[in-house]
């Protein structure tokens, strides 16, 4: 445990991407079996262990932690983790060793749920603060150390000298504490087969299209498609079993039951685009985020959020791997095997015909009006490629919006910004053609949220503006004088019920900080609307 606890304390206290990967392959090297097989599910899929954690240690504290201290404490601190693991009492004796993270698994896994707390109090009883912080992570499923699944596999196959492509063609094929994968790994046994089981394959993904990529392009090597505005999947499918896969390996079959459902019988890889179609209209990104991230999925939201899988690429048919053909093979045999099965609640992607790169900048010009986020190009020559290599695939975004916004709140961040005011709600003027109610006064509306495109320098100064010119308090969030305008990029305004405004931006980021700027000259509300 004490290793894992090291572990977890250095992670945190980088920002690397390097240094991440150096510490955790040391670990997954020198940590005996089978901890390092559940560090590495607790970094990534999670442990199998499912616990009322946060309710669990609020009764535990509340015999020895005022209620209102471990409020404001865990208000200020960020994390619960690091809160409870400070305010717990000292009560490990010299000499008591550490349990294992084996044992502890075990323990929680085998333990009647009435019993759980008890066994959770004498755990971080036998540990330092450092051990109980790591316990909570290991029991929280999110550890919150700035780790990915992705960066982990990575550093796994750093570690034993492996293409991470290798690990993501066989993770879905074992299960922690992975003792066939690391025994294939260190060369102790066969490489993992995944057998009849739908397994997640590595996605290939584009390069962002730069000024300097046209001249070394042809038209006719080029087959171009529209980009769709909704999440990439995989739909992995054998003869008895489908799941549906996130473009990072997550399973999310159940938030998409009737996608599972529509792909019966089929034995397929496909790659493709989730979304929200109504009909045969691809409905705003926002209706789409109604169903990510949901363990089960109720019959109003399968009624109100119909699902729809537009595919784009077939990795494999009946068990053959079509990967290492080309890209306009591939998709010729896609189209053949769509026509032959037509799954339901899916269709294909279009192609895009075009002559010359001129008709293509136009078409791509009119992709904003058209509710489409841009174009992809894929050269018709290309394997299908694990990762991002270079001069295959290309993404052809529409150029981002910008609003010129007046910050009206300020919430602290959470982890190594929970000191900071770091979560910034900005909102635009009401103007004559769209205020609901007579006033002298110019009122300020919400319109999004953002939290990154700035940097630390800028966050210090950010942070000192907002204590010095706060209005209101409410718990972590303060009110602040409408005096400081953002310069925010977004990517498409749509209409939403979350904000007083009626609208919400997409993927709303901080392009710049106007100190120079007057308040009293940043958008209005017709400026958004015009923009819908």
């Amino acid at each position: 445990m004490q290793r894992f606890a090291n572990l977890l304390d250095n992670l945190a206290n980088t920002q690397s991407r390097k240094r991440k990967l150096a510490l955790l392959a040391d670990y997954l090297l020198n940590t005996m079996d089978p901890d390092r097989g559940w560090t590495l599910a607790a970094l990534t899929d999670g442990l199998p262990i499912s616990l009322p954690l946060r309710r669990i240690l609020h009764d535990l504290l509340s015999d020895t932690v005022d209620a209102e201290l471990y409020r404001l404490s865990r208000d200020y601190v960020g994390d619960t983790a690091e809160t409870v693991s400070l305010l717990w009492p000292e009560r490990q004796s010299e000499g008591d060793e550490p349990p294992t993270i084996s044992a502890l698994v075990v323990a929680f896994k085998t333990t009647p749920k009435e019993r759980i707390p008890d066994l959770l109090a004498r755990a971080l009883d036998r540990l330092d603060i450092s051990g109980r912080f790591a316990l909570l992570k290991l029991l929280g499923g999110a550890p919150r150390v700035g780790v990915s699944a992705r960066l982990a596999k990575t550093a796994l196959a750093q570690a034993f000298n492996h293409e991470v492509s290798d690990i993501e063609e066989v993770w879905h094929a074992v299960d922690p504490p992975y003792h066939d994968l690391f025994a294939w790994l260190t060369g102790k046994g066969d490489k993992p087969d995944p057998g009849n089981r739908p397994t997640f394959r590595p996605m290939m993904l584009a390069h962002p299209i730069q000024d300097e990529d046209w001249p070394r392009l042809e038209p006719n090597d080029l087959t171009a498609e529209w980009k769709w505005d909704g999440i990439r999947v995989q739909i992995a499918a054998t003869a008895c079993e489908m799941r549906l896969f996130s473009r990072t390996g997550d399973d999310i079959s159940k938030a998409f039951p009737e996608i599972a459902s529509a792909f019966i019988r089929h034995h397929c890889v496909l790659d493709g685009e989730l979304l929200v179609v109504r009909n045969a209209e691809v409905a705003p990104f926002n209706d789409l985020q109604q169903r990510l991230n949901r363990k089960t999925v109720s019959p109003r939201q399968l009624r109100e959020f119909p699902a729809h899988v537009r595919v784009y690429d077939l990795l494999f048919e009946d068990g053959e791997d079509l990967r290492p053909l080309p890209f306009e093979e591939r998709r010729a045999r896609l189209e053949a095997w769509h026509a032959r099965n037509s799954p339901p609640l899916t269709d294909l992607s279009q192609t895009v015909a075009f002559t010359d790169f001129a008709e293509l900048s136009q078409i791509w010009s009119g992709t904003r009006k058209d509710g489409i986020e841009g174009l992809m190009l894929k050269r018709k020559s290309s394997p299908y490629l694990a990762g991002r290599p270079k001069g295959h695939w290309w993404k052809w975004k529409r150029a981002p919006l910008t609003l010129d916004c007046v910050l009206m709140y300020a919430q602290r961040g959470s982890g190594k910004r929970s000191s900071y005011y770091s979560d910034y709600t900005f909102g635009v003027w009401i103007d004559d053609s769209s205020a609901s109610a007579d006033t002298s006064e110019p009122q300020l509306v919400p319109v999004g949220k953002a939290y990154s495109g700035f940097t630390d320098e800028d966050l210090l100064k950010l942070d000192r503006f907002v204590r010095n010119n706060t209005i209101e308090r409410f718990g972590p969030v303060r009110s602040v004088a409408p005096k400081l305008v953002f310069e925010v990029a977004f990517d498409d305004v749509q209409i939403s019920s979350r904000h007083k405004s009626g609208v919400a931006m997409r993927f709303p980021r901080i392009a710049r900080i106007r100190w120079d700027k007057p308040a009293n000259e940043a958008d209005t509300m017709s400026a958004v609307r015009a923009l819908l």
